[in-house]
Order: C-alpha cells, then sequence, then structure tokens
C-alpha cells in the first residue's frame, strides 16, 4: 500500500443526524445551514479536546454555493461560532464527492507538510438551498452549461443518467427496490442497535435535540415500492423509493499528522492511504465509483477481498449496484448500515458522512481497510482509501 513520509491521521469524525430536506417537515428547517456547519465543527473539536487555535485550515465542501450557501460557507460557519479568525477556509465544490474531497485535501495539506492540523467535512441544507436555487441563479445569471459543452455531449439529468446505467448493467425494476429494501432495513437495525450513537452528535431544534437519522423508513417492502411511479423515464425503472433523498446535513472530521497528534495528545484512528479521483462519460455520468475504486485497489496492491467495508453512495440504487456487478463483493461488507437511499443525501455533506460512518464501523467490527467511492454531476467518481492504525 502507498506510504507517505507523512501521513495524515483521522483523529475525529463527527456527524449531524441527518434531517429531511423540507422547508416544513426537515428537522432543521430552522437552523442555517452555516449554523449546522458550525456546530459540527464544535462537536469534533470538543471530542477531540483540542484548543481550536491550534487548527490550522478548515476545508469544507458544499455543491449548491448559492444563496444561504453562497460566499464562502466554510468560513462563515467557523466565524459565526466564534473559532480564532487567524484559521484559514477553503470551500470545496465536486458536486456529491464535495465533502470527501474536502477531507481528502486536508489530507494532502498535512502530507505535503503544509499544515499540521486540519478540520475537513461538509454541508447541504436542501430544505433551505436545494436544486430549485441552483436553477434560479442561473435563470439570472445564465447556464452553467454553455452551447459547446451541449454540442459536444447530449447530456441529461442524473436520474436519467442513472436509467442508462440499469440498462447497461440489465438491472429490474426489482434489482433496484429490492436493494431499498436492503438500504433501509440496514439503517434501521443500526439506528436500534445504536450503532450510529457515537458518530452522531444531538443537535438542538425548536423541538429539542435531534439524535437519529428522519429519512429512514423502516417499513419499507417491495410491495410499498411497487406503487411508486418511475421517476424519470416513461416505463423506466428508478422511482423516489429508489433514490436518494434530498436532505440537510454537516459532518467534521479532524486530521492531524503524527507528530503534530503525539505533541496535541490526540489519538490516531485511521490513516488516509490513497485518494483518486476520475473522470467518466458525462452523459451516463454516475459510474465513477467502478474506474475509481479499480484504480484505487491496483495502485495499492490491493483486491476486494482484503478490504473490510465499502462505503458506496446511494445516489440512486442502480449506481452501487452497476458497482457490484463489476466487482462481485460480500454483500455484506457493502454500505452495512445502509446508505443514502435510508439516510438521504445532503449533497456536500455526504462524503465526510460516508468517511465518518466507515471508520465507525470498522472500529466496531475490528476491520482494518475501508473504501468510500462516490458518483459526482459531470461524469466523476471519487475514492478514498482508509487504514486503522
Amino acid at each position: 500500500m502507498r506510504e507517505t513520509a507523512n501521513p495524515a491521521y483521522i483523529v475525529e469524525a463527527v456527524r449531524t443526524p441527518i434531517g429531511r430536506g423540507h422547508a416544513e417537515k426537515g428537522m432543521f428547517r430552522d437552523i442555517h445551514p452555516a449554523d449546522l456547519l458550525g456546530r459540527a465543527y464544535l462537536a469534533a473539536i470538543a471530542r477531540a479536546g483540542i484548543d481550536a487555535a491550534r487548527i490550522d485550515n478548515v476545508i469544507a465542501g458544499c455543491a449548491h454555493q448559492v444563496g444561504q450557501q453562497a460566499s464562502g460557507i466554510t468560513r462563515t460557519a467557523w466565524l459565526m461560532k466564534g473559532l480564532p479568525i487567524t484559521t484559514g477556509a477553503t470551500t470545496v465544490d465536486v458536486r456529491c464527492g464535495s465533502g470527501q474531497q474536502a477531507v481528502n485535501y486536508a489530507a494532502l495539506t498535512i502530507e505535503g507538510g503544509i499544515n499540521d492540523v486540519v478540520l475537513a467535512g461538509g454541508v447541504e441544507h436542501m430544505g433551505r438551498v436545494g436544486f430549485r436555487a441552483n436553477e434560479g441563479s442561473q435563470a439570472a445569471y445564465g447556464a452553467a452549461f454553455p452551447p459547446e459543452l451541449h454540442d459536444r455531449y447530449p447530456l441529461v439529468p442524473q436520474g436519467v443518467g442513472a436509467e442508462l446505467i440499469a440498462d447497461q448493467w440489465g438491472l429490474t425494476r426489482d434489482d433496484l427496490d429490492a436493494f431499498a429494501v436492503r438500504s433501509n432495513a440496514r439503517a434501521a437495525a443500526a439506528t436500534e442497535s445504536g450503532a450510529f450513537a457515537r458518530e452522531i452528535f444531538a443537535v438542538e431544534t425548536g423541538e429539542g435535540p435531534a439524535d437519529k437519522d428522519q429519512g429512514i423508513r423502516p417499513g419499507t417492502s417491495m410491495q410499498s415500492l411497487a406503487g411508486l411511479k418511475p421517476a424519470f423515464r416513461e416505463n423506466g425503472r428508478i422511482t423516489a423509493g429508489n433514490s436518494s433523498q434530498m436532505s440537510d446535513g454537516a459532518a467534521a472530521l479532524l486530521l492531524a499528522s503524527g507528530a503534530a497528534a503525539k505533541d496535541l495528545g490526540l489519538k490516531p484512528r485511521a490513516r488516509i492511504v490513497d485518494q483518486v479521483v476520475v473522470g467518466v462519460d458525462p452523459v451516463t455520468m454516475l459510474t465513477g465509483p467502478i474506474p475509481s475504486t479499480r484504480k484505487l485497489l491496483a495502485r495499492n496492491g490491493l483486491t476486494i477481498a482484503d478490504i473490510g467495508a465499502f462505503e458506496v453512495n446511494e445516489a440512486f440504487a442502480s449506481v452501487p449496484l452497476s458497482w457490484e456487478r463489476e466487482f462481485s463483493p460480500d454483500p455484506e461488507r457493502v454500505n452495512p448500515r445502509g446508505g443514502a437511499i435510508a439516510l438521504g443525501h445532503p449533497l456536500g455533506c455526504t462524503g465526510a458522512r460516508l468517511m465518518t460512518t466507515l471508520l465507525h464501523y470498522l472500529e466496531d467490527t475490528d476491520r482494518e481497510l475501508g473504501i468510500v467511492t462516490m458518483c459526482c454531476g459531470g461524469g466523476l467518481g471519487t475514492a478514498t482509501l482508509i487504514q486503522r492504525v
């Protein structure tokens, strides 16, 4: 496996519970997105027991940087919580992989000797800043994709891309719905057993503390999903039930060099071993986890069987299912505590949330290696390999 002279270690990882991205029913509807991210900062700092002044930089992901999430939400969240003004801040946009890339970039700055301690994470409040906010900004200021791009690629919405993936891998509606049932059942079981308790910090809301994910549907069955209509294509297979939910949430991970961890009395929990970002066809768009995983494994001399657990983001059920068709992993190692179909997908937060969940799962089951991989808008795939220490 890849070795570096100055490894980056995860020393703390926390997340909010995931709320529904609904202006009226979402449990975080009265909380500003910067406030939500700031609370994740404070939770990570408090659990680590570190003086915030020792943090060199904070890097966070956010996919829709408009409205309440505009103007450098990473810095806004830091300052509004009264944290040191001397700490640098960067906001990352790699679409759905933004939170994961924030962690990856934090690790790179440590490996390169630029920073010693970095707080990384992500946020998305889709109840306040959803897809329509992004569309509205383009209506006012111009389209993000100029005609030349459309001339080169017959771009389609992500849901249509998910349908094209189902076509390519021969996935049936039953395949997709069965995966959705599995996701909800695993997430419900993890909640009931308390498996999420260590990674979640309670968020005070106007209705009291929230400490459980809001979107899980424990009673999801093949029968209940069968009644849902296709969402993106007539006679299609992708429905609201086998797609990720629009959600609100934030996550934060504290990373440090080995020397800084020793100096500050922090316990290294996992090493960021390697990371990749790859490009894929921007039309089908969502196949990135396949080549990114393949590249990560090859670079580190590993096979699928060597990995203790995988978090493959469930943007749509066809994404992890096509990934499974390619690699034939032990299905018990793939999203063992459910995924975005059940828990929700607050875009810029999700990659950091996946990293947080993976770390805790590896610790709880005494496994060594784990991979987070995601599909991202525009035809990108991200993958990160971590190793418990």
